[in-house]
């Protein structure tokens, strides 16, 4: 094996087939013609004595040699980019940098306009960009460099993933002022809902694989009840215009809730059960803890999640209204 005509440009490119398993797509992210890609990967076959990648098809499915090499190889070039990011400090003013952040449209809404309003005048190279991508993909993007921050309600974490919490949410009903059943049986906006006219009322469902079924359900079995569910939806501006233009019910966090009511004549209501806190944290990998760009894009982050208000969900055992309705 000759490593000495190894470099790292081999490994780099070896690393985003990995992800990819396309010559065409890996080029397309490191900025090379699929010539390019398909002569590196020519070789490091030569230099490890091993196809690493087979043709399947329309894709290149990796060896058993490649599989082994995979998270080795991934975590020595994360390393080797933290040392180097570390040594070369961040000037947020001369920075020309690329950040990927993953995150729900409900995310991103307040995100990066806010991102935009803090990060334009004090680093106009940085470019940001947001992702949608799953919750249960979030850890696989971080480990594959794909993104460099996911913000996500909180969940179990590995031990090679940092993460901090940045606000505090519950869910709310939203229905269009006016909504008939709602006004006839006498419900005030910011009211809560009871759980027989709440069932009653057909819904619509955040969905991103077509469940009809959410955190809510639960919380009715137990109350004895079950909703009819009529829509689903995979982004939660959807769930808001689909509200806005029918007689349907949503459910969606309230800091959400309160924006799309101003742009949408929404009414807003509390669910007929005590609705669950749901902490927003954001989470990126360890290796990428003290690299000073890194560092500086988590306190922009939290810097402009801190909202005023975190909006504590209210004990249903009293009388329960919400004032900032409307």
């Amino acid at each position: 094996m000759n490593f000495a005509a190894l470099d790292l440009n081999l490994l780099r490119i070896f690393d985003v087939m990995m992800m990819e398993l396309s010559t065409v797509r890996a080029g397309g992210r490191l900025g090379l013609t699929q010539s390019a890609v398909s002569a590196a990967l020519g070789r490091l076959r030569q230099i490890l004595g091993d196809d690493l990648f087979v043709r399947e098809g329309n894709r290149m499915v990796p060896t058993p040699r490649a599989l082994a090499l995979q998270e080795p190889v991934r975590t020595a070039l994360r390393q080797i980019e933290g040392a180097l990011s570390a040594a070369a400090g961040f000037d947020p003013a001369t920075a020309d940098r690329d950040f990927v952040l993953a995150g729900s449209d409900y995310v991103s809404t307040f995100l990066m306009p806010r991102l935009a309003r803090v990060v334009r005048p004090e680093a106009p190279g940085v470019t940001l960009q947001m992702l949608d991508v799953p919750p249960q993909q979030a850890f696989s993007f971080l480990s594959e460099g794909r993104v460099d921050v996911a913000v996500e309600r909180q969940m179990e974490t590995p031990d090679w993933i940092g993460n901090a919490a940045l606000y505090r949410s519950f869910v709310v009903v939203v229905a269009r002022k006016g909504h008939p059943v709602l006004s006839l049986q006498g419900v005030a906006p910011g009211e809560c809902i009871p759980p027989e006219v709440y069932c009653a009322i057909p819904q619509v469902v955040l969905s991103t694989d077509g469940t009809k079924t959410g955190s809510v359900d639960p919380e009715l079995r137990r109350l004895g009840f079950s909703r009819s569910v009529r829509m689903t939806v995979p982004h939660f501006h959807a769930v808001a215009i689909a509200v806005a233009s029918s007689d349907l019910l949503g459910n969606i966090p309230v800091h959400f809730a309160r924006y799309a009511a101003r742009l949408l004549d929404l009414h807003l209501y509390l669910p007929p059960f005590d609705p669950r806190t749901i902490e927003m944290r954001m989470y990126w990998h360890r290796r990428l803890e003290r690299d000073p760009g890194h560092a500086w894009l988590r306190e922009k982050i939290a810097e402009v999640m801190a909202f005023d208000a975190t909006y504590p969900p209210p004990n249903l055992t009293t009388p329960a209204r919400l004032p900032w309705d409307g």
